[in-house]
């Protein structure tokens, strides 16, 4: 893959948040978004210690240093733990679509968060590209709405959506950035999957004391009973925890942590083919157009 192998795992990773979304939204609605977090960081746990064992030997990641283990787990916690939480919540109250389209908004962010932790400059630039990706989700979220009184006739600028749904999705965005730029921080040249591993493990273990503490167990084995749900986990947890989450780490790793978020960031493109075909969804020219500027905007911030 040469110099482009950042910029290639990047590409790769799109596809693969694009799969997993989808399958997560469908899974989330049958079973709840807790239930889906906790379940597919398992899976992905006995995938990772499977493969990592036949690629490295080592079946846990006993190798890593303390301070990787530090900031790994932290990008473990805020990523998944919160960020994924708050985005597979977002799943079932507005839709992945809408979702992956306001999780746009984690370049700038992630870029932000870079400046204050790794020392990255933010250049006027990057506040035009921030604009133009506000302004292609506001063209999706947001609407006009007539209003008349007794005097006159007003314009109020309502939203499409769910705001519970939009801040839950941005909520996902935070803890996405502050996690790439956490796992970047500590992998530094240690293996992406078993870097991801660490990541998983954590994660893991925050969502079971959430259920713990939630007394949700019971709804845990009640949805590893729902076969049909358990088939779209299994297929997320492939593609998302899996493969997408090492293959981001994989490109944090061999490109610049603003350039990988952008190239990430085209899931609310890729993801508009398969609402439309596989899931029937009312897709219109306005997202169309929103979603496609949001992501020229996300490009605009990196040139």
């Amino acid at each position: 893959m040469g110099s482009y192998t950042g910029e290639i795992a990047a590409s790769l990773t799109a596809v693969f948040w694009t799969v997993t979304s989808l399958s997560f939204e469908s899974a989330g609605k049958k079973i709840g978004s807790l239930q889906v977090n906790l379940i597919r960081l398992v899976v992905a746990f006995f995938i990772y210690g499977v493969v990592n064992y036949f690629r490295r030997g080592l079946i846990l990641p006993i190798d890593a240093s303390a301070e990787s283990w530090l900031w790994l787990a932290a990008s473990g916690l805020v990523g998944f733990v919160i960020g994924d939480l708050l985005l597979f919540q977002s799943f079932v109250v507005i839709g992945a679509r809408i979702a992956m389209l306001i999780m746009a908004l984690t370049p700038p962010i992630t870029a932000f968060v870079s400046w204050l932790i790794l020392g990255e400059v933010l250049s006027p630039m990057n506040w035009v590209g921030m604009i133009v990706t506000l302004t292609g989700i506001s063209i999706v979220i947001l609407k006009r709405e007539k209003q008349e009184d007794s005097l006159s006739k007003k314009h109020k600028i309502t939203t499409s959506y769910s705001i519970k749904g939009i801040l839950l999705a941005f909520g996902g965005a935070i803890g996405q950035g502050v996690g790439l730029v956490l796992s970047k921080k500590g992998m530094g040249e240690y293996d992406a999957f078993a870097a991801s591993h660490i990541r998983v493990i954590t994660g893991m273990i925050g969502f079971a004391i959430i259920i713990l503490f939630t007394r949700r167990y019971g709804k845990v084995w009640k949805a590893l009973q729902h076969k049909s749900a358990m088939k779209r986990v299994a297929l997320g947890s492939v593609f998302g925890p899996f493969l997408g989450v090492s293959f981001s780490l994989l490109a944090i790793q061999h490109t610049q942590t603003g350039i990988a978020a952008t190239i990430m960031s085209i899931v609310p493109v890729l993801i508009i083919p398969p609402a439309i075909f596989l899931f029937h969804e009312n897709v219109n020219w306005k997202e169309i157009i929103g979603a496609v500027i949001t992501v020229a905007g996300v490009a605009i911030f990196f040139l």
